[in-house]
């Protein structure tokens, strides 16, 4: 097995959470070394697609274009209920209203934009923004409206904007399925011995910060955009939950389900081999 994997996760409270143990050395992590990067998940995404990171987080869309090189692990992602991205305005409007306008996404290919596309009314031009500047952004009235993730979800009545529709509410409705929104992939040449190896040592990771979280709160909050002690832990009890300590059955069904929706949205043949790394 490889000795030194590098290791990408953004610096959002729900990663910094999960990966805190691994990333500090809470843990034995013999016989490997991992060495971190922390991004935005879609420049997380672009790393992913020039193949240059061994384990990484990526929103699930761009894993299907990912597919060919790297494989899921079934540790370490975001999914659950109640927990999807938001079209926000500067006023009180409708997706029909915004239909032609323009509307700010937190990059193509993340699972925000997906939903977006999968949800059917926008026809108007998308720009691409760091989800940071996507609230700030449509408060000055530089877009009509922004699909915000991560801590935005708590955050954006405070800037005056308005609610105009929860893409995960309409996903959980048309499917009856928790949403996927990001996980880790791990290159398929790394092997099934690394990739078990790396998913325990994510999964240890994990349910060391939830008995030690006092010990890894200075960690996370001193990457969170939002420094709010209760923003901070609104966004881990969002996003951490036990579809991160594995996907299970109902997770497979939601990440293939989305998967093959993406595929017919763009007109992209469903990659044959195995999502997971061990349906392979």
């Amino acid at each position: 097995m490889k000795r030194s994997l590098n290791l990408g996760y953004s610096p959002c409270p729900n990663d910094t959470y999960i990966f805190y143990a691994l990333a500090e050395g809470r843990i034995d992590l013999a016989p490997c070394r991992f060495e971190i990067l922390l991004a935005d998940v879609e420049e997380l995404n672009r790393r992913a697609r020039q193949k240059a990171l061994d384990i990484t987080k990526v929103s699930i869309h761009a894993i299907l274009r990912l597919l060919e090189d790297y494989w899921l692990l079934r540790a370490g992602g975001a999914m659950g209920r109640g927990c999807g991205p938001l079209v926000v305005a500067k006023r009180p409007t409708t997706m029909e209203e915004l239909r032609n306008k323009t509307i700010a996404i937190p990059g193509k290919l993340t699972t925000a934009n997906l939903l977006l596309q999968l949800q059917g009314t926008h026809r108007g031009p998308c720009v691409e923004m760091l989800f940071n500047d996507i609230m700030p952004a449509v408060a000055a009235g530089r877009v009509d409206a922004g699909v915000i993730i991560h801590e935005g979800r708590f955050t954006y009545s405070g800037l005056g904007l308005h609610l105009v529709l929860d893409l995960g509410s309409w996903w959980e409705k048309e499917t009856g399925l928790p949403l996927p929104l990001g996980g880790i992939v791990m290159k398929r040449d790394l092997g099934h011995d690394a990739a078990r190896f790396v998913e325990t040592k994510i999964r240890e990771s994990l349910l060391y910060t939830r008995t030690n979280l006092q010990e890894a709160w200075p960690y996370i909050k001193s990457h969170a955009q939002e420094m709010e002690p209760e923003i901070i832990r609104r966004h881990i009890d969002m996003f951490v939950n036990d579809f991160s300590v594995d996907v299970g059955a109902e997770g497979e069904q939601a990440t293939r389900f989305l998967l093959e929706a993406a595929a017919r949205q763009e007109n992209l043949p469903m990659p044959t081999k195995g999502i997971f790394w061990d349906q392979s």
